[in-house]
């Protein structure tokens, strides 16, 4: 449907006028036969009338009208130059007259011409030797259909004294796919002339041989068979050649109750005796080469193969059984191509994927077809090796094809050291068998019945003493039916379609048939196929030279030891696939070890000064305890660098799992400690100096555990979380495969690196926590060290250079975790970026923490100054002085912001107090005189310490400083402009500012 879809799209396309035009564009339409019509394919009734002009390639099929048949081409096909295929042939629809009269009964019917009995056949009748013919020895078929004289008979000649003749029917395939008839019938003839001349052999009997060609094609050995089966006289056994015509008569030759002897089907469905049950054949089965080829792929270590098959039952059968003997032998086959009439595409995708051992299986004619596409597509030469089927004409790539664009030197060098496996189909010793003839002897006979003409342009030359040896095993088995038979009362002329004890006599005589042929030892096994050795022979220089048998009854690889092969060795099954591992580069894998071991150093100077000069005050008020845990965390993310770099250069793939581990560990711990030392430094400071003021008192006071507890919380952290991801998911080796290279020069190798990494099951999911966590510290601890950069203590002196570090530490981590995962297939600038961003980030941390520390105390020498107030009193300072005069520091600051407030609060007094009295100056003006007349009191001097309390009085309680009931305006201690005399204050009277 969708094809007739198709055509009628694509014809409606054409229109009259286009027609009219340009007929080029396909052919025209052409008028039926008389009393006959034509039938076009996809088109509808409408389309007919109007469509004048038919597309290339399309076909037309002609029909003829009632019981009238077609005589001529009876379909023909747009060719692209505008005509239609064999216009020089006409077709005609004539009646056909009763095929009873093409048969004779004990005699011979010739047809003239062939084909079809019609309006102007012509039969000519014989008898057989020993039969009288009765009536006309012709007739003719008239227009209206009818013979023009009654049929002939044979009666039996009673003064007959000759042989009695028994009839072989045979197809020999003279042309088409396997021309196998051409030297094989010139074989069973000389046969027949031997068997029939001998007195020891059926002496009663002549053997005769009644053969057709059947072109190598079912559909034409269909038709072929049917006259054999139809037409006198009876045949006792049927011989066919070729595979697919073997399939088709032995299928149908039981229905007839008739042997069926082969002499050139190698299919291995016709080892089936349920379906075959009365075949044999002296040609052994296609199977036969599978472990020969089975040997050879394993001689020369090939695990790797490609198949392409020409899509017959033969092949496909003998390829399945490829397939599974392959399997077994643990060899794969990677590509398996198959095509009907043109390989073009199957050979394509057999290049496209790398096939580099073929084994082909076609007939002769599509070999050529498929060696020209090989030779386009380049698919020979020393890369390539193919096998073929033996039995070919030894110079089939040579001959002209017509259906090929290749020259005979294209030809010659695309097949050039192809191997083929072929049944040995001649005896290799000088033994005289049943014939009384060697080997020899047989193929100079047949090169004289032959003609002298080429055997190698000769068909079916090779399997020629497999027609000869058939005969004569057909021959020897009829022989020894003959007692057996004459004891039931029965003889070989007797035989007829519906007689099955006389086909029973000759299927055991067959069975048990075993003699020396020109091929060598005839026995047939249980399926019916012929036993035999396999010769493996290889195109050298255009022509065949043997370089081994094998024998797989018992398993023998006989090797000569001459193959030759176009490159120096057996080319390899595929491109050679060199894996290589990527490793690390030695020289940055030094250098960067060597600033590391400097930064490890640096880190125990560091840690040595920090310990030694722990009791040092400037040492002590930088929590020396942390710092030491910054080295050492420094020390470990140093000592991974050494780890991350090695690889497999160094180590075993078993010890790689162990440093994965190192690296993890080193790494993780080391983080945590320097990075979580600074973080808690710097969390501490934010949190007690960016707080009120009312809550500072009770932060103030460091307690040293609480930060090392800090610190230990993120470094259990960090330890259960690389143990849980170790128990749950532990890191091993993984490798990466790259894309393979091809190294230089002509050679068939390809690279593909490898790199080695370490992961897990979980990988990303691992990371990603891990990062995550990681992340949010280093922000934090960002976020913490900007809030502080402006908050001055003497609790831990060196804050803002841990800001600093963290920093460069979040910087770079930030920066470094996705570049080395971008970067992981390039080993070289991972571990660059990786080692260096740690070595980095170590330096700055500990030039930062303690080169200030040292460069203070080599300059100022306070470490000397210690130790000489130490030889004076005998004792150093403990801590506790130094809490003491921390303290002390504390509240004299607290007193001066007091008294600060205070000042604030007289001030504010003397202005309301001022005032009041100029408000009551203006009321009372007579009473300003007496004040006046009051002693003035000195101006009070801006010194602080005159508003403290006298020694022995408490300082004031609250900032709520009210004016005490007794204090007014007439007190001595103010004068009237509102300021107070120094010398005026008594201190009963000063009780009463700090009431």
């Amino acid at each position: 449907m969708a094809l007739s879809f198709i055509l009628s799209l694509l014809l409606g396309t054409f229109s009259p006028a286009l027609a009219s035009r340009n007929t080029t564009a396909g052919c025209a339409i052409i008028r039926p036969p008389r009393d006959g019509g034509i039938r076009y394919r996809g088109l509808t009734q409408e389309q007919i009338r109007s469509v004048q002009v038919l597309p290339v390639d399309y076909e037309i099929e002609y029909i003829c009208r009632g019981n009238r048949v077609i005589v001529g081409p009876k379909v023909r096909k747009c060719l692209p130059d505008g005509t239609w295929t064999d216009l020089n042939q006409r077709s005609k629809c004539l009646l056909p007259c009763a095929r009873v009269w093409t048969s004779l009964e004990n005699g011979r019917v010739t047809v003239h011409p062939p084909g079809p009995a019609v309006e102007g056949t012509v039969l000519h009748y014989s008898c057989l030797e020993g039969f009288i013919l009765v009536g006309r020895n012709s007739t003719q078929c008239t227009k209206l259909g009818k013979w023009d004289s009654p049929k002939p008979v044979c009666h039996y000649d009673r003064h007959y004294t000759g042989k009695k003749k028994l009839y072989i029917g045979a197809l020999f395939p003279m042309s088409g796919g396997w021309p196998g008839g051409q030297a094989c019938l010139p074989a069973a003839q000389m046969a027949l002339d031997l068997v029939n001349k001998r007195t020891d052999i059926l002496p009663d009997y002549e053997l005769e041989l009644i053969y057709y060609d059947s072109m190598c094609d079912p559909g034409e050995a269909t038709k072929l068979l049917y006259d054999l089966l139809y037409t006198e006289p009876i045949k006792i056994v049927l011989m066919p050649g070729c595979s697919s015509v073997s399939t088709l008569v032995a299928e149908a030759a039981r229905m007839w109750n008739l042997i069926v002897l082969s002499y050139g089907s190698s299919s291995p469905a016709l080892s089936n005796r349920q379906r075959f049950p009365t075949f044999f054949r002296t040609h052994p089965s296609a199977t036969l080469h599978n472990p020969t080829r089975v040997q050879l792929f394993q001689k020369w270590k090939w695990t790797k193969i490609a198949t392409i098959q020409q899509t017959t039952e033969v092949f496909t059968s003998t390829l399945d059984d490829l397939e599974q003997r392959v399997k077994e032998a643990g060899i794969e086959i990677s590509v398996r191509q198959s095509f009907l009439t043109d390989p073009a595409v199957a050979v394509k995708n057999l290049k496209r994927q790398d096939a580099r051992i073929i084994v082909g299986l076609f007939y002769e004619t599509e070999a050529r077809k498929v060696f020209c596409e090989v030779y386009k597509e380049k698919l020979y030469g020393k890369k390539y090796v193919w096998f073929l089927i033996g039995w070919y004409a030894d110079n089939w790539f040579k001959i002209k094809d017509p259906s090929i664009n290749c020259t005979v030197e294209q030809m010659t060098e695309a097949v050039e050291g192809h191997v083929t496996t072929e049944i040995v189909m001649l005896n290799p010793e000088t033994v005289r068998g049943a014939s009384n003839l060697t080997s020899q002897e047989f193929l100079a006979q047949l090169m004289s019945k032959l003609g002298g003409k080429n055997p190698e342009e000769t068909g079916g030359f090779q399997e020629a003493p497999l027609a000869y040896d058939a005969v004569w095993a057909l021959a020897l088995a009829l022989n020894k039916t003959v007692g057996p038979l004459k004891a039931k009362g029965r003889r070989l002329e007797d035989f007829n379609y519906n007689n099955k004890d006389i086909t029973a006599e000759i299927y055991r005589a067959l069975n048990t048939s075993s003699f020396e042929g020109v091929s060598g030892h005839v026995v047939f096994d249980a399926q019916g196929s012929r036993m035999a050795w396999t010769l493996i022979e290889q195109l050298q220089g255009g022509s065949y030279k043997k370089i081994g048998y094998f024998d797989m009854t018992k398993g023998n690889l006989s090797w000569y030891g001459n193959d030759r092969w176009i490159g120096s060795d057996p080319p390899a099954d595929q491109t050679v696939v060199i894996q290589k591992f990527r490793y690390l580069s030695q020289k940055l894998f030094v250098s960067v070890s060597v600033f590391a071991g400097l930064g490890i150093l640096m880190g125990i100077v560091c840690l040595t000064f920090n310990i030694y000069n722990s009791n040092v005050r400037y040492i002590q008020n930088s929590q020396p305890y942390l710092n030491n845990m910054t080295a050492v965390g420094c020390m470990m993310a140093l000592a991974a660098v050494f780890p991350l770099g090695i690889d497999g250069l160094h180590v075993r793939n078993s010890q790689f799992p162990v440093v994965c581990q190192f690296r993890l560990w080193l790494l993780g711990l080391g983080f945590s400690l320097a990075y979580g030392s600074m973080f808690t430094k710097i969390w501490w400071v934010h949190t007690v100096f960016t707080k009120k003021d009312e809550k500072k008192d009770k932060r103030k006071h460091l307690e040293p555990w609480k930060l090392y507890a800090t610190v230990g919380v993120l470094l259990v952290i960090d330890i259960l979380s690389l143990m849980i991801w170790q128990i749950v998911d532990p890191l091993h080796i993984t490798v990466e495969k790259f894309t393979k290279e091809a190294p230089k020069g002509d050679v068939d190798q390809l690279i593909e690196p490898l790199l080695q990494h370490c992961s897990s099951e979980k990988m990303n999911t691992w990371l990603g926590v891990v990062y995550g966590y990681k992340g949010l510290l280093l922000l934090l601890g960002i976020f913490l060290a900007y809030e502080t950069k402006s908050v001055s203590t003497e609790k831990i002196n060196d804050h803002r250079a841990v800001g600093m570090a963290i920093y460069n530490v979040s910087v770079l981590c930030m920066i470094t975790a996705p570049v080395t995962m971008i970067l992981s297939s390039k080993q070289d600038a991972s571990f660059a970026f990786a080692s260096l961003a740690i070595i980095f980030s170590v330096y700055i941390t500990l030039v930062v923490l303690f080169v200030p520390k040292m460069r203070r105390l080599i300059t100022r020498g306070e470490w000397q100054s210690d130790q000489q107030e130490t030889m004076k009193t005998g004792s150093s300072t403990n801590n506790n002085d130094e809490e003491k005069s921390r303290q002390l520091e504390r509240e004299n600051k607290e007193l001066q912001k007091i008294i600060q407030e205070k000042e604030e609060r007289v001030s504010e007094l003397r202005n309301q107090l001022s005032e009041r009295q100029a408000l009551r100056s203006r009321k009372r003006p007579t009473s300003s005189s007496q004040n006046h007349s009051s002693p003035s009191l000195p101006a009070p001097q801006n010194d602080p310490k005159s508003l403290l309390p006298p020694p022995g009085y408490p300082l004031p309680a609250s900032d709520n400083h009210s004016l005490p009931p007794t204090f007014s305006n007439t007190s001595p201690l103010y004068q009237p402009d509102g300021k107070i005399n120094r010398n005026s204050c008594h201190p009963g009277r000063l009780q009463l500012l700090y009431k």
